[in-house]
């Protein structure tokens, strides 16, 4: 990174127009001789305390107390660092910046960069040009314009076409003075497979979108295809001395400002999504180059707003993007929150669809990643059956383990215990236990190995349960043939065990898998509880059951509670009935004893 002078510095100081970078930000009256005041664009606040001198060209807010000189201001509001801001504003002021003695080699890697960043600021402008010139380009100008994206929104994005021939950007930058080596460095052109020592133009009909700097300044391409039967739909600049795909963000040069103002950064997939955010007036949005979001692009995301707004596709590619972007923010001090989109819309869609304020009014209604996820995971799985509730849990495990306790936590929490049929202790338990079972070393959660409820709290009635149907083999092998074990048993271990004695209740240790040995340690638990039991009456089996129906019932009560659903009167009776046949059980086995 280059060093420039103290004068470069003072000059750049000097030229700029205080008020003119400010009022960019916020609006600003008269209030003395020497002083401006305005909202201030660091805090959300009714009254104006946010002072600027522009002849000091200093700044200082009384709410929040930020301050600082034209510099400090431009990598506040733009998420930049000093070099950079101060680069931005020797581009926008005109101030020609002179560096530091260099060392040879530091002064050669900079200049190179700044040729080949020349090289391809050519190239973007002659494909800028082409679109709108060449007849050759209709058939691309037609479909950008239908997408609803209008010309002066395409321009200021610097949306250009490639020609069909082989060779224009080559011969035109070889007239320029540039090299092959060049051209190669940067991936405008590829060599010949066929002709060795032969290179053609890397794009060719196809739209090409700009990629650039924090500057602006051109660094690569994305290029849509224009026929069906071309490939790849989209070809990228190839990583190299310029271009690194994990660290771009398309259209983050025109997005900083905005977002550092919204404090949020709006990510979405391509190209056309992007300009069609922009032009519904949504300027702090950028594209991720594809769904596979980067570590890369996060830590320069981190430096421009603490709020990530996804805006993804409705489809798998879009969850998954998603989930990975919970991942890489899960340790940063960042939120991140979801622009929930109808099933097949991607947001350029749902403008061209809807209009603008459409998908406005879903930014503004965006919800916390966490809860988008609850519900896309109960969405996705059937909780009336037990197998169902397990899939939903471990699905939502990542999420919930890294759960903020608070307001929203809890709420969230109360509701998922309701809909997963588990009291919220039992869900907490849960949590705790497979964050425990993690930090052991444990790998992927298999079937034989999810977390399980603690066997004091859900499990012990359960085990008893089938302990008695192991001591009474007739009696518990009918009770076993009656009952649904994935609505009456909740503990995975329990159930596994329960389809296991179904018929075995005579030979419980028969026909085990060779290779299950979690289930073969809990059958013979139940055998060895069976044998400790004495004497049991099938009264004993019976309450051990109604225990079961009661659990069974009070739990879909949690549920309906938890859904708004209605039939909680009609649950809430079935429950008293199961409790008048726990007393009448209970008064049996009292005259019994």
């Amino acid at each position: 990174m280059p060093r420039y002078t103290a004068d470069s510095r003072d000059r750049v100081r000097d030229a700029v127009d205080m008020l003119a970078l400010v009022s960019e930000h916020t609006e600003l009256r008269r209030a003395g001789a020497s002083e401006y005041v305005g909202r201030c664009p660091f805090h959300d606040e009714r009254t104006p305390s946010f002072g600027v001198n522009p002849v000091e060209k200093v700044y200082y807010c009384f709410g929040c107390q930020a301050s600082g000189d034209v510099f400090r201001f431009v990598m506040e509001t733009e998420g930049l660092d000093f070099t950079a801001a101060l680069q931005t504003l020797a581009d926008r002021f005109g101030i020609e910046l002179q560096t530091e003695q260099e060392d040879p080699q530091a002064a050669s890697r900079r200049q190179r960069r700044e040729r080949l960043q020349a090289l391809l600021g050519r190239a973007a402008t002659y494909y800028a040009r082409y679109l709108w010139e060449a007849r050759e380009a209709e058939a691309a100008r037609e479909y950008l314009l239908a997408r609803g994206l209008r010309e002066e929104m395409l321009r200021e994005f610097r949306v250009g076409y490639a020609p069909s021939a082989w060779d224009r950007i080559l011969t035109a930058s070889r007239r320029a003075g540039y090299s092959d080596e060049e051209l190669l460095a940067v991936g405008l052109v590829q060599r010949s497979q066929n002709r060795p020592g032969q290179v053609y133009d890397r794009f060719r009909e196809r739209i090409m979108f700009p990629s650039t700097d924090a500057r602006g300044n051109v660094i690569g391409f994305g290029a849509r295809a224009m026929r069906e039967n071309q490939r790849p739909k989209y070809l990228n600049t190839a990583d190299g001395e310029l271009y690194h795909k994990r660290r771009v963000l398309f259209g983050l040069d025109r997005a900083r400002a905005a977002a550092a103002r919204a404090g949020s950064v709006i990510l979405v997939e391509g190209y056309t999504d992007v300009l069609a955010l922009h032009q519904a007036e949504l300027q702090n949005a950028v594209g991720i180059m594809g769904t596979a979001l980067t570590e890369e692009q996060i830590a320069e995301l981190e430096r421009v707003a603490k709020v990530l707004v996804l805006c993804l596709d409705a489809d798998s590619a879009g969850q998954e993007a998603m989930l990975r972007a919970a991942q890489l923010t899960d340790k940063r001090n960042l939120e991140l929150r979801v622009v929930p989109l109808p099933s097949g819309d991607d947001p350029a869609e749902l403008i061209e669809r809807a209009g603008a304020e459409a998908l406005r009014e879903r930014v503004a209604a965006s919800v916390p990643f966490v809860a988008f996820h609850v519900e896309r995971v109960f969405e996705g799985n059937d909780t009336r059956s037990a197998e169902g509730r397990d899939r939903a849990f471990q699905q939502l495990l990542p999420a919930l383990k890294n759960l903020r306790r608070g307001l929203f936590g809890d709420e969230l929490l109360r509701g998922i215990a309701g809909r997963l049929e588990l009291s919220e202790a039992q869900l907490k338990s849960l949590i705790e236990g497979a964050a425990r079972q993690n930090g052991r070393g444990g790998g992927a959660t298999t079937t034989a190995s999810a977390p399980e409820l603690p066997i004091d709290q859900a499990g012990r009635a359960e085990r008893a349960f089938l302990a008695l149907c192991v001591a009474l083999p007739e009696a518990g092998a009918r009770t076993l043939f009656e009952i649904d074990p994935e609505q009456l048993i909740t503990s995975q271990a329990m159930r596994r065990a329960a389809r296991h004695l179904a018929g075995r209740t005579g030979s419980p240790l028969a026909d085990l898998p060779p290779d299950d040995e979690p289930l073969a340690r809990t059958v013979a638990d139940l055998v060895a509880r069976a044998g400790r039991a004495g004497r049991v009456s099938e009264d004993q089996l019976v309450h051990a059951r109604l225990v079961l129906e009661r659990a069974r019932l009070e739990r879909a009560i949690r549920r309906a509670r938890a859904e708004g659903a209605s039939g909680i009167g009609e649950l809430a009776r079935e429950r008293e009935a199961v409790l008048q046949k726990i007393g009448q059980v209970v008064a049996n086995l009292e005259r019994a004893g």
